[in-house]
């Protein structure tokens, strides 16, 4: 299967593994939960799926690269201690806690979660030494002689044997007590993440025209040569940090995440032709309404290849737009939850002047807590964790404005905080225009230079396919691309009745 079902099963058996029954008692028990084994090609996105999970299931994660440990450090160290048989005491060897077991309860005196993931990477690599523990691992759910605390479920991941030569088999008792789930590299999946996860724009548009070099595993006499979706993923990163320093990235650069020569070179090539397309035909001008005669002419007579990345240009500069507007309705929306709270306190209540500052600052610090608490538990993305300290900041501004104007009782100093809330407002819809003008010539353009033709159906395509797109245009009333939309919706229903009339011909 491809990974984003693999995320869903294993989502799926958590929540199966974590339901209580009335009297508080797992619905499945715990010896019948079965440690999940997660195998497939590396590079391809078990350990993020894992990370994923665990936020939006709201549970803790702990995750280890078992290869990276020792037999000791594992199942723990032994010591010397006493035990009493038939009334003699006798020395025993014990064994201190294994450092993964302990550090599952560091993680829940830490976050306060108490349920959680272990995820074990590399399990089926591990040395001679190590592997009879990792067997008592998978049967048993102990490190030792420390069983892994309830509530607390196991997810293991390996590597096939063509992609390790370390790589152990196991037997069948062990794999009759784990839920196997193998996995296979599957680039429309990884392209519906990368639109979502924002993968520069040239790395998605590269792989749309060579789809088979988003993931390549060789051996050559030279070794290793590959190419995977944390390669692609981690260099588009570092495309989009570069492009803000102003820093070239040539093939040398590429190489360092793209380990196979050929595809790296390959798209270091395609990087500075996008790069130059993108000026030669002027994507900011067009997006600003300026068609020239000259730019239709020459894309008439351009490859099939160069018409793509015309339209991913307009594509990206469209799709960045919407994201400014998703960006601001998202912060405005919980600014204006803030801007409720106030107002129950500023218009309902007997308030003195001196006091009516404080009430920011205590939602203030209500948000602060929220964030802290949030990212404590590790549950806090990168974006929500932007959007509460940009709410910090703002209602830190709007308490000092309020100590400016000192406003004298409840309602005047509401007043004001409804005059400042509205320039978020007035900023939201400014950058909604701006995102309509942008779809609006991104249209006039591709009319002008396609008509109604494979190059318009990529790019509503792609706007499908993105979220802040979709989230734009529920707001925002395009009527070309309603128009479009529909007789793409009516094609692809008519190409699925075609191919159903010919399934039943041929069964006929």
């Amino acid at each position: 299967m491809n990974i984003k079902r693999a995320k869903q099963e294993i989502k799926d058996a958590v929540e199966a593994y974590l339901l209580k029954d009335e009297y508080g008692a797992y619905e499945i028990p715990v010896i019948r939960q079965r440690p999940i084994l997660l195998l497939g090609a590396p590079g391809i996105g078990k350990t993020q799926i894992m990370e994923q999970i665990a936020r939006e299931c709201g549970i803790g994660l702990v995750a280890y690269t078992i290869t990276h440990h020792t037999r000791q450090s594992a199942i723990g160290l032994p010591f010397i201690s006493e035990m009493e048989y038939a009334g003699q005491k006798r020395p025993v060897t014990e064994y201190t806690m294994s450092e993964i077991v302990a550090s599952i309860y560091e993680k829940m005196n830490k976050t306060g979660l108490k349920e959680g993931i272990l995820f074990i990477d590399e399990i089926n690599c591990v040395s001679e030494t190590l592997a009879p523990a990792m067997l008592q691992f998978l049967q048993c759910k102990t490190f030792g002689n420390h069983p892994i605390p309830e509530g607390w479920i196991i997810v293991a991941a390996g590597n096939p044997p063509e992609y390790n030569k370390s790589v152990r088999d196991f037997d069948v008792v062990t794999l009759d007590r784990v839920k196997k789930i193998e996995v296979e590299p599957d680039y429309g999946v990884f392209r519906e993440y990368a639109v979502q996860a924002r993968i520069h724009p040239a790395v998605i548009s590269y792989l749309d025209t060579r789809p088979g070099n988003f993931y390549q595993m060789e051996t050559t006499v030279d070794g290793r040569r590959f190419a995977t979706p944390r390669g692609w993923e981690d260099l588009s990163r570092l495309l989009d940090v570069y492009e803000k320093l102003g820093k070239p990235v040539d093939k040398e650069v590429v190489r360092q995440y793209i380990q196979h020569d050929r595809i790296a070179g390959e798209f270091a090539s395609y990087l500075e032709l996008y790069r130059k397309y993108e000026e030669d035909y002027g994507i900011a001008e067009i997006l600003k309404g300026v068609i020239r005669e000259g730019t239709l002419k020459k894309l008439s007579h351009a490859s099939f290849d160069e018409r793509l990345s015309v339209v991913s240009l307009l594509l990206s500069g469209c799709v960045a737009e919407f994201r400014r507007v998703r960006v601001q309705e998202l912060f405005t929306e919980l600014l204006y939850e803030k801007m409720k709270e106030a107002g129950k306190v500023l218009n309902t209540e007997e308030i003195e002047a001196e006091r009516i500052p404080g009430v920011l600052d205590g939602l203030k610090d209500e948000a602060e807590q929220e964030r802290e608490k949030k990212k404590k538990a590790e549950l806090l993305g990168r974006e929500e964790e932007r959007r509460l300290l940009r709410l910090e900041e703002v209602l830190a501004s709007y308490g000092t404005e309020l100590r400016r104007q000192h406003p004298q009782n409840g309602p005047e100093a509401f007043e004001t905080l409804r005059k400042l809330f509205a320039g978020e407002r007035e900023h939201y819809e400014e950058l909604q225009a701006a995102g309509g003008q942008a779809l609006e010539h991104a249209f006039d353009f591709l009319e002008a230079a396609f008509g109604n033709s494979q190059e318009m159906v990529v790019f509503l395509t792609g706007l499908n396919s993105s979220a802040d797109a979709v989230a734009f245009l529920q707001t925002y009333d395009c009527e070309r691309y309603r128009r479009y939309n529909q007789s793409l919706l009516f094609q692809e229903s008519d190409r699925e009745l075609r191919k159903e009339i010919d399934r039943l011909s041929t069964e006929g």
